[in-house]
């Protein structure tokens, strides 16, 4: 095995490697965006449904952890529209990363598409210089397609903690209107 990757990165173009640590970094940034956003939103999403039900229990007011408290302690009263403020930085705060997990799912097969054709490119290049057998030609297309490979690789990945990210986001922000219908219908029947 050691000696396949030293075979690999011996005969391999500069760009095609550069291209491999490029989609190698990527893997790294979007496992730890999606980890560490995972599991920050499901001890949020955790707290959220505590305090909804705790709110359809009969509770007169949500959790003190819970994301809207902070909006509902700096007004005098409820409102809809102080609701839906703290429901849009709710959202916004509960998306982050997802531009990041985008980026990368959108660009990484373009990256690696982009080492393939230059080691292609180097490939056909060397077959002037060489003799020009098949199985020259046949060992450069091969070692140029890993690149192709691994930026889909990656794109997979990224493209699957995105759906997942945003999926978690989007039950946060429902836990978070009924909260807001809760409130505001408590309210509303007690006028």
């Amino acid at each position: 095995m050691f000696e396949a990757l030293s075979d690999y990165y011996l005969k391999s173009n500069s760009v095609t490697l550069g291209v491999l640590a490029l989609l190698a970094l990527y893997f790294l940034v979007i496992n730890w965006v999606f980890f560490y956003r995972f599991l920050s939103l499901n001890r949020w999403v955790d707290k959220e449904t505590n305090s909804l039900e705790s709110l359809l229990m009969g509770a007169s007011t949500i959790a003190s952890n819970s994301y809207l408290s902070h909006f509902i302690k700096s007004s005098r009263r409820l409102s809809a529209e102080m609701f839906d403020l703290g429901l849009y930085a709710g959202t916004k705060e509960a998306t982050k990363g997802l531009a990041t997990l985008s980026i990368v799912a959108s660009t990484a097969p373009f990256i690696g598409l982009f080492g393939t054709v230059v080691s292609i490119l180097d490939t056909f290049n060397n077959i002037g210089s060489a003799s020009g057998t098949m199985a020259v030609i046949a060992a450069g297309v091969s070692d140029a397609l890993a690149a192709t490979a691994a930026g889909i690789f990656v794109a997979i990945f990224a493209y699957t903690y995105h759906q997942l990210l945003k999926r978690r986001a989007y039950e946060l922000s429902g836990l978070l209107r009924m909260q807001r219908d809760a409130l505001l219908a408590k309210e509303a029947s007690a006028a």
